[in-house]
């Protein structure tokens, strides 16, 4: 992987998530490297991830990463906090091709930033069960005192389009009140819903809260990634389309969903049978 392959610099890159939560994270990608094509793989048939165990996650991520190999992609974005914590040390030995999960960007900014060394995460039952996080900014700031929450409810509301919704608003006030008495000044939106929800946690924490949104961080290290691959996209037009969504499930759901957060419109996304794929 170290030699420079042309064919592959051309290739699409595979995103997957549990749902249509990674679409922040493919949703960076398009804004910070715009010459790269997307295939998306949404698991809308098994979400959510975050309270599945690891055995499953890691069989999972298997049988999407075997779909986004089988389409050619160069490179892998684990867009998913559950699977970046649960399968991606596993996977990543058996892979040919550069991969990347969304944890340890944000958990490397969110060490370098934090002024008081008091950091909180907040996430899904199995991200924050996981210790992952607290693990990764450990590497980078030992001395770090790290606070983790889980927020379940915040997918449903998330996915329900309920973003700015009273009771969205009520469920993070109790979500987020042990962080307003813990003196934190760092806060990562440890999955890939949460980014929706920024600017109302802001509010509630107050801007002397740093946030840290992973989806940011990570699509600044797939271009690194790229980089040192020589893998990045110069911007040779192409026949084949920029960005090619599939999903497991509720097709049309997903691509409405869709079509309220990215820069673009996407016209189709296809279903396909997951389980087939191993």
């Amino acid at each position: 992987m170290n030699q420079p392959f042309e064919n592959k610099r051309y290739a699409p890159i595979g995103v997957f998530d549990s749902g249509v939560g990674g679409l922040t994270v493919a949703r960076e990608i398009m804004r910070q490297l715009p010459t790269e094509r997307i295939i998306y793989f949404g698991d809308t048939a098994r979400v959510p991830y975050g309270s599945k165990s690891k055995e499953t996650i890691i069989r999972y991520s298997r049988q999407i990463i075997h779909f986004l190999e089988s389409k050619g992609v160069k490179a892998i974005v684990v867009a998913c906090n559950t699977a970046s914590a649960f399968a991606l040390e596993v996977i990543r030995p058996e892979m040919k091709m550069p991969i990347i999960g969304v944890v340890k960007p944000g958990a490397k900014v969110a060490a370098e930033i934090t002024e008081n060394g008091r950091i909180g995460v907040i996430g899904t039952e199995g991200t924050i069960g996981s210790q992952i996080y607290t693990e990764m900014i450990h590497r980078h700031n030992p001395q770090a005192e790290v606070l983790g929450k889980a927020c379940p409810l915040f997918v449903p509301l998330v996915e329900e389009g309920w973003l700015k919704d009273p009771v969205t608003i009520e469920v993070a006030k109790r979500y987020l009140s042990s962080f307003q008495e813990s003196d934190i000044d760092t806060l990562i939106l440890g999955c890939t819903h949460y980014p929706l929800l920024r600017s109302m946690i802001q509010g509630i924490m107050g801007e002397q809260v740093n946030l840290v949104n992973p989806a940011y961080e990570t699509a600044q290290g797939l271009k690194r990634l790229l980089g040192q691959h020589q893998l990045a996209n110069d911007g040779r037009e192409s026949m084949e389309p920029m960005y090619q969504f599939y999903v497991s499930d509720a097709a049309e759901k997903f691509k409405n969903f869709a079509n309220s957060i990215l820069p673009c419109e996407i016209e189709e996304a296809r279903l396909i049978h997951i389980e087939e794929q191993l």
